[in-house]
């Protein structure tokens, strides 16, 4: 499969900075980032912010479910444990998909964590035709799930794997060789990246998909060796 850039990020402002250069696919948002960029989740205004990044050129908006009373409170609900706790947080991440997909149909993934409860929800939500991506995947195993049950994408994070102490690039690689082993057209979408190296050195282990932060993009055209050069051919230009 060929290289697929998505940028992360739910500020409109990096959207207009990056979007319209061509190296990006899509967006990715989570509530987490949202907050962040001061921008309130809810379905009225993830309706406004879909349109903008569509308008801005991007083929796939991936937003995050979220377990609210409906669709568009924005308010939470506790995670229970238990198979009708399961069955109840499925229910509410369903009715949430399928907000979120009727946004822009076929242009937003709706994303679910790679739980029982957001693998109950993306059934039913992939029997509708609404594409899946699966989110808080730390485990190799975890993206057999989400191949059997046909999602477009799951999100391993390459960072917080490494945070608890493991080697990320080495059960990124295992997750990918798992994808290639059965065949699937599943992509990783590798999230958590904390400095523009880990693309090179996942990308020699066979990963496309990755899903880059504005400052990780930034850091990626930050050779100083390259700047250098750039700056001596215009030199010699001028004193040619």
């Amino acid at each position: 499969m060929a290289l697929r850039l998505l940028l992360d990020s739910a500020d409109p402002a990096a959207w207009a900075e990056w979007l319209p250069s061509g190296l990006f696919h899509g967006v990715t948002t989570n509530p987490t980032l949202l907050r962040r960029a001061g921008q309130p989740c809810r379905l009225d205004h993830l309706a406004v912010l879909t349109e903008r990044a569509l308008a801005l050129g991007a083929r796939e908006v991936h937003l995050q479910a979220w377990a609210g009373i409906d669709a568009g409170s924005g308010s939470a609900v506790s995670q229970e444990s238990g198979d009708h706790a399961s069955d109840a947080l499925a229910e509410r991440y369903l009715a949430c998909g399928r907000a979120l997909a009727a946004l822009a149909p076929r242009r937003v993934w709706v994303k679910l964590p790679i739980t029982r409860a957001g693998a109950l929800a993306a059934r039913q939500l992939l029997e509708e035709a609404i594409p899946i991506t699966f989110t808080a995947c730390y485990e190799p195993a975890q993206v057999l799930l989400a191949a059997a049950l046909g999602a477009d994408y799951i999100a391993p994070y390459l960072g917080r794997i490494g945070d608890l102490g493991r080697d990320g690039h080495a059960e990124l690689t295992a997750m990918q060789r798992c994808v290639a082993g059965i065949g699937s057209p599943l992509r990783l979408l590798v999230a958590s990246l904390r400095q523009p190296q880990d693309l090179a050195r996942l990308a020699a282990e066979g990963l496309d998909t990755f899903t880059i932060s504005p400052a990780i993009v930034a850091g990626l055209f930050a050779s100083t060796a390259t700047i250098e050069a750039a700056e001596q051919f215009e030199g010699d230009a001028l004193g040619g």
